[in-house]
């Protein structure tokens, strides 16, 4: 008996993601690209190409869900917020989760979950792009380093610099202020680290937190945040192999309806 197949597609502000899974859930391809000014067409090469390194034909896919910034332009059998498919894509990966903190490129978020990856309570910040990865390459780009490089960064700081800006611009201001005092860059990127992390536990404070956590997004790679973040929550934080590719995978097992 072949197979069958299941995409999930999240279309982010900044990245979009896809992830293939067969009908036991197990993650059969996933890929990953800049959104650029069209999610859609990204979406669309992605497929393209996981869909040949399999052999495999749009035919072979039984269902298709679109989640994330972007999904109302994907052309899926259905539409799934991205709060959903992160709950159902870290309840696959973590079954004991019951809290996940995602921080994406525009926006982020906490999510409580109930025991199957049912959502209980989330909120989210997507009114600002502070303590989000937008807000990281705002800061990297006023340091002139590569945000990929900021965790090393983070790590050799001896004293953190103060950012006590919510408002990115008002925080870029306040590094721009630091740079022109002398301060270590290390120090500033450690101080810009925990300015997300603060802003992110503010946010975690309205629903509260139960372990086990886990830290999803993109910016869950940058350990100086990651560090950051488990200090001001006092807790330990999982972090998927692929923290980036949850609500796709999410997405993906919500169109196989593949259960936890």
């Amino acid at each position: 008996m072949l197979n069958k197949y299941y995409l999930g597609i999240d279309i982010g502000s900044l990245t979009t993601k896809v992830v293939l899974v067969d009908d036991t859930g197990a993650v059969a391809a996933r890929a990953a690209d800049r959104s650029g000014y069209s999610g859609r067409r990204v979406a669309e090469r992605l497929v393209e190409e996981i869909l040949k390194e399999k052999g495999l034909d749009k035919k072979d896919i039984s269902a298709t869900v679109a989640t994330g910034y972007g999904r109302v332009t994907f052309p899926a059998d259905r539409e799934i917020s991205e709060i959903t498919c992160q709950a159902r894509g870290i309840a696959h990966l973590f079954p004991a989760a019951r809290t996940v903190i995602d921080i994406g490129g525009q926006d982020s978020k906490v999510i409580k979950l109930l025991p199957g990856g049912k959502v209980a309570d989330f909120a989210m910040n997507d009114k600002c792009a502070a303590g989000t990865g937008r807000f990281l390459e705002v800061m990297a780009g006023a340091l002139e380093v590569r945000v990929e490089d900021l965790d090393d960064l983070a790590a050799q700081s001896g004293e953190s610099c103060p950012i006590s800006s919510i408002c990115t611009v008002f925080a870029e201001s306040e590094v721009i202020s630091h740079i022109a005092a002398g301060r270590q860059k290390a120090d500033i990127v450690a101080g810009v680290c925990a300015s997300v992390a603060a802003r992110v536990a503010s946010l975690a404070s309205r629903t509260g937190l139960e372990p086990e956590v886990v830290f999803t997004g993109g910016v869950a790679r940058n350990k100086g945040v990651v560090n950051a973040l488990a200090e001001h929550l006092r807790c330990r934080l999982l972090v998927p192999e692929e923290p980036e590719v949850t609500a796709a995978l999410g997405a993906a097992l919500l169109a196989g309806n593949i259960k936890v």
